[in-house]
């Protein structure tokens, strides 16, 4: 059984099956994604990657906002994929600086700007006017429901919001895979948050078992 799919909603089979479809055209890329699979380090799933990306080219964003950088890796491949101008948050000031490295590494200081901090006092800190088209969610998983509250207002009428890692590995679906029986409160909050924005009256949501769950919510303020 793959440990990176090791609980998920679909079987390794499968998911080395998908996989071995992925293809990364840039080959900076595919190396900061190689380096962050090696150490460690959390970088969006390659099913979900090649969704999210055919969602920006069909949508065309101007403006993204993303709540969890990590070392840059989904921001530059949403640089990388659109002409959009992209703001993203991170907390950890590790991750902060090695963000900053990559991204002046490929030369996108100009289109990404990554803000350190508290990404809930961050966001309510960001400019109510410029509005943003397109969200991506992809951070600390029990303030979801915090990180959409605080977005809502600074989107667009029909702005997309994708939030990331919403199944957490098949806990989100069933107790069952909490197998310790240690992620109690983060399983309520995303089973809340989730039926939240699943009974929203100003967001059409569907929830997708890619990667290890992706939400698309399509905001309808008018």
């Amino acid at each position: 059984m793959d440990k990176r799919r090791s609980g998920v909603i679909i079987n390794s089979i499968v998911a080395s099956y998908v996989d071995s479809m992925y293809v990364n055209k840039n080959p900076q890329l595919e190396e900061l994604r190689e380096f962050a699979e090696e150490n460690h380090v959390p970088v969006i799933l390659k099913d979900a990657e090649s969704f999210i990306l055919m969602l920006l080219r069909i949508r065309n964003p101007r403006r993204i906002l993303e709540v969890g950088t990590a070392v840059g890796y989904s921001a530059l491949c949403f640089a990388d994929e659109s002409e959009a101008d992209i703001i993203t948050i991170e907390a950890d000031s590790q991750m902060y600086d090695a963000a900053l490295s990559n991204i002046r590494n490929f030369n996108r200081e100009d289109r990404i700007n990554v803000l350190f901090g508290d990404a809930r006092e961050v966001i309510e800190s960001l400019d109510k006017e410029s509005k943003f088209d397109m969200v991506f969610i992809d951070a600390a998983k029990s303030h979801y429901r915090e990180f959409w509250d605080l977005i809502i207002p600074l989107c667009d009428d029909d702005a997309m919001i994708i939030c990331d890692n919403i199944l957490m590995k098949g806990m989100t679906a069933s107790d069952e895979f909490d197998t310790n029986k240690r992620y109690k409160t983060s399983i309520r909050k995303m089973r809340e948050f989730l039926d939240y924005i699943n009974n929203s009256d100003y967001a059409e949501t569907s929830i997708l078992p890619i990667g290890d769950g992706v939400s698309v919510s399509v905001i309808n303020k008018k």
